[in-house]
């Protein structure tokens, strides 16, 4: 396989292994990913996953440039213009929709975290990757590099990467890297926020596992749904951001046990147990007497509940 996956206590590893071509997202490679992110979701005793590089040179070098030997030059003009008004059904931008029907197979946003654990150089779509599919960054001090690796091709690439730098970055921040497309290190790219951290390459994997492993602890349908809020709902103006919130978190607390089990834990001084366990749909509450319904109002306008 172009990619190592694992699964241990919890947590997906994914590991592309394409060593000799850069790790990069050929198309052995991209198939192996997108099945990995599929089985990541599926997979109910999976709460976090950790994508990484093989060796220290590359965490995903970008795309295959290389075109398949029997086109021509004209035969690939014309393919992608076509690409542009006639998609194929499954596809987003002529990528395999795979897990996320929205960011296609390379790119998609699964409703776990992920930690990327950026062992070498991340240019065009292992930048991509990074920006679309990661949460929690961390970067090797001695050999993480990044690159946009587009513009001085002559194009702006057909992934997502522009617009998530954008919205992610600062402007000026994001402009940089946009329009000179110089390479940066670990350091700038933590000075930019694109990273969380920079670790010695020795401790690189530990680090992110730890934080992994933290990340298990914690209530797993209210992490997903966590990150599924700020993704989709992150935009929106406060007020309306706020009343999503709030029909998510009632959600929660109405089906599933951890939020009964993270009150009582808090209560009892123990460590939480955390089961992501659904609860069944509970009888209607009997008729309120006209006493009991004004005491309830009361308690009600106080907001003490």
């Amino acid at each position: 396989m172009a990619i190592e996956y694992e699964k241990r206590d919890g947590v997906a590893y994914i590991t592309i292994n394409n060593i000799d071509k850069a790790n990069i997202l050929d198309k052995a490679t991209s198939d192996d990913i997108s099945a990995a992110w599929i089985d990541l979701w599926e997979d109910r005793d999976i709460r976090c996953g950790i994508v990484t590089g093989a060796g220290d040179r590359h965490f995903c070098g970008g795309h295959n440039l290389a075109p398949r030997p029997d086109l021509t030059d004209d035969d690939r003009e014309y393919l992608r213009t076509n690409r542009i008004y006639w998609p194929l059904a499954g596809t987003v931008h002529g990528q395999q929709t795979g897990v996320d029907g929205r960011m296609g197979d390379h790119y998609p946003r699964v409703w776990k975290p992920i930690i990327a654990a950026v062992n070498g150089w991340a240019a065009g779509a292992g930048l991509y990757l990074l920006l679309a599919s990661t949460d929690i960054r961390i970067a090797s001090a001695e050999h993480a590099r990044f690159k946009f690796a587009l513009l001085t091709q002559g194009w702006l690439g057909h992934g997502p990467g522009a617009s998530l730098l954008i919205q992610q970055l600062r402007y000026i921040d994001a402009m940089k890297v946009l329009l000179t497309d110089e390479p940066f290190d670990a350091e700038e790219a933590l000075r930019i926020g694109l990273i969380n951290e920079v670790a010695p390459h020795a401790e690189l994997m530990e680090r992110a596992e730890r934080m992994a492993r933290h990340i298990v602890k914690m209530p797993p349908v209210a992490v997903r749904m966590m990150k599924e809020f700020v993704v989709r709902f992150g935009n929106l103006p406060t007020d309306q951001a706020w009343h999503v919130q709030n029909l998510i978190n009632s959600m929660l607390i109405q089906t599933t046990v951890d939020g009964e089990e993270g009150r009582e834990a808090f209560n009892e001084k123990r460590p939480p147990n955390f089961t992501g366990a659904l609860r069944r749909r509970g009888e209607a509450w009997d008729e309120l007497s006209e006493e009991e319904a004004k005491r309830l109002d009361e308690a009600y306008r106080s907001g003490e509940f």
